[in-house]
């Protein structure tokens, strides 16, 4: 029951009313990464944050769940534990991707987790969410940004290469590919000439 004179709170919009689609393209992903290197004390771990993120197509969960066991530097690899009963993967970690974690080691020498707080846990979702959000701003993306933008970023981006799809629905740990083919259906590639009379 409402007090008197007191107004119910505003209605959430819609995502479809806050931005145009869900997903990042690659450049703005890269400007992304580029805003979060210039943001306060902790820029170059969220640099890295945003870029794992895209890189290895990670919930928010999975990616503040990031230990530094699961990381290979030998092999170059980094096991990914997935979320809603997602199968687990290794994935292959880039060169660019293993000189910014051992940076970041350096930098959190003490901490389990990749993806340090303040108080020496790992990160809340909240904190990522932030994270993301105040470096989509700083890229001037031009719309609000969220973590799991990432995940679809590199889902149609792998789409777009002509990745096999059951290649990638392994990648992102779906059980089943019918969460894997929303990548499949933007894919532009296909209606090439289309347009042509």
């Amino acid at each position: 029951m409402l007090l008197p004179n007191k107004r119910p709170p505003p209605c959430k919009l819609k995502n479809s009313e806050r931005r145009s689609r869900e997903y990042l393209l690659p450049a703005e992903v890269r400007q992304l990464i580029e805003a979060a290197k210039k943001l306060g004390r902790h820029s170059h771990r969220d640099a890295v944050l945003i870029m794992m993120a895209y890189r290895h197509a990670l919930r928010v969960g999975e990616l503040i769940n990031l230990r530094w066991d699961q990381v290979s530097f030998s092999e170059g690899k980094i096991h990914i534990n997935r979320l809603k009963h997602g199968e687990a993967s290794v994935h292959y970690l880039e060169a660019d991707e293993i000189r910014a974690l051992r940076k970041l080691q350096r930098d959190y020498p003490d901490s389990p987790y990749l993806f340090e707080s303040e108080r020496k846990g790992p990160l809340s979702c909240r904190s990522a969410h932030h994270i993301i959000a105040k470096a989509g701003l700083a890229a001037g993306l031009g719309f609000p940004v969220h973590p799991h933008m990432l995940r679809h970023a590199k889902g149609y981006q792998l789409a777009s290469k002509g990745i096999d799809t059951r290649a990638i629905q392994a990648y992102f740990g779906h059980r089943n590919i019918n969460h894997t083919v929303v990548y499949t259906r933007l894919d532009t590639s296909r209606f090439k000439g289309f347009g042509k009379d």
